[in-house]
């Protein structure tokens, strides 16, 4: 009996030690690896590198896309009162200072403001974006045409804090190699928290205070990217008169040129812009849809918001599965299969558009969450790669 009684206390011990076990390495993979993490790249970097990348991509870009995605569609739709096809349009107007991305990049790289060439551009992009942001909030009754700019100064402060924390990023890259995946993993985390947070309110605000008083907000995050001028560590420059600038230019635009008769390099540009230039959306049209009591399924604000916060969750697996599974797998077999994928997704919407869904008896929202959750996914994985390539291809001295 003794016997029996020990050997049943030590499988109890046993399973105990076990389960402690197993409750630690969860514990270590949920909580203590991503805090070590972080804390090897603030030692390795800076602090204020560290929470440029956290205001930027994470408040700038993702809070703020969540928040500036669904009111501005409201925005046209309630406000200005315009059609789908004018709305798309709009859009692809106010993507327009991301599309000219080289030349702020350029800007910064080649005329230092003070002698510094990153502070006091996100001092500029923060004051344009706040300006704008604020005029949209105030001004009742605003006419389309002055609305439209308003939103592209907006989004051309965005992207010019995005284009300077890019170079910051690129030039840490090129600094330390072995940490350019995880840098790129930062940024994408730091922009799908904030996209998840930012879509997850956006409903409600919109439902609360309107899309105007969204941008209210907005203009008030936008305030951090001049904390960011602020505060990043930077090592002044000496400054260059204009033909100083000139030659810089030339320098640049010479060193860029050489950079793309290399085959190594123009191949995977000319991949990516491919690549971005037939992934068509109709994401305007779709929102029409979802918001339509006749054909769509009617979605009030907060489901609309709900809906895309799927996708930023989506998107913040996708960038886990890379930084944990997939960044060191071959660089073509990622992109090849993240390609294929996206794809068949792509035919997720005209299921849902043809009501093949409802036949299956799946309901609308559900598919759509699904839908939106499996292609940023992808879209995530896809480009990441993409990126860490990009930032060990640039050229020396043009970040």
């Amino acid at each position: 009996m003794a016997n029996r009684s020990e050997e049943a206390e030590y499988e109890n011990d046993s399973r105990r030690n076990h389960q402690d076990k197993k409750k630690e390495g969860v514990l270590d993979l949920v909580l203590k690896r991503p805090i070590r993490w972080l804390r090897m790249l603030i030692e390795e970097l800076h602090w204020s590198f560290f929470f440029g990348v956290i205001v930027v991509y994470g408040v700038s870009q993702g809070l703020g896309k969540g928040l500036s995605k669904v009111s501005t569609q409201y925005y046209f739709k309630d406000e200005q009162k315009i059609q789908p096809s004018q709305a798309q349009i709009y859009v692809g107007l106010i993507q327009i200072p991301w599309i000219i991305k080289p030349l702020w990049g350029l800007l910064t790289d080649v005329v230092p403001v003070w002698g510094y060439r990153r502070r006091p551009y996100f001092v500029f992009a923060g004051v344009l974006a706040m300006i704008s942001m604020m005029v949209l909030w105030l001004h009742t009754n605003l006419h389309l045409a002055l609305a439209l700019s308003c939103l592209v100064a907006g989004s051309a402060g965005v992207a010019i804090a995005d284009v300077t924390i890019d170079a910051c990023v690129t030039q840490c890259s090129i600094s330390h190699p072995t940490l350019a995946a995880d840098m790129q993993s930062l940024c994408g985390l730091s922009s799908s928290i904030g996209s998840l947070v930012g879509f997850s309110l956006s409903g409600l605000l919109v439902h609360l205070v309107g899309s105007k008083g969204v941008y209210g907000l907005l203009g008030v995050t936008a305030g951090l990217l001049v904390v960011v001028g602020m505060v990043l560590k930077e090592s002044p420059s000496r400054s260059l008169g204009r033909k100083h600038v000139n030659e810089k230019f030339l320098d640049a635009g010479s060193a860029i040129w050489k950079t793309f008769q290399y085959g190594e390099v123009w191949r995977p540009c000319l991949f990516m812009l491919l690549s971005a230039a037939v992934s068509l959306h109709i994401h305007e049209g779709m929102f029409y849809w979802y918001t339509d009591s006749k054909d769509g399924p009617s979605f009030s604000k907060e489901a609309v918001g709900s809906i895309m916060s799927f996708g930023a969750i989506g998107s913040l697996v996708g960038i886990l599965l890379y930084q944990n599974f997939l960044k060191n797998f071959p660089f073509r077999n990622v992109v090849f299969w993240a390609l294929s994928l996206s794809v068949l997704s792509g035919f997720l919407d005209l299921i849902l558009v043809l009501r093949i869904n409802l036949k299956l008896g799946v309901p609308d929202y559900f598919f759509i969450v699904v839908d939106e959750f499996v292609s940023h996914m992808i879209s995530r994985i896809k480009w990441l790669p993409l990126l860490v390539l990009s930032s060990k291809l640039c050229p020396a001295g043009v970040y």
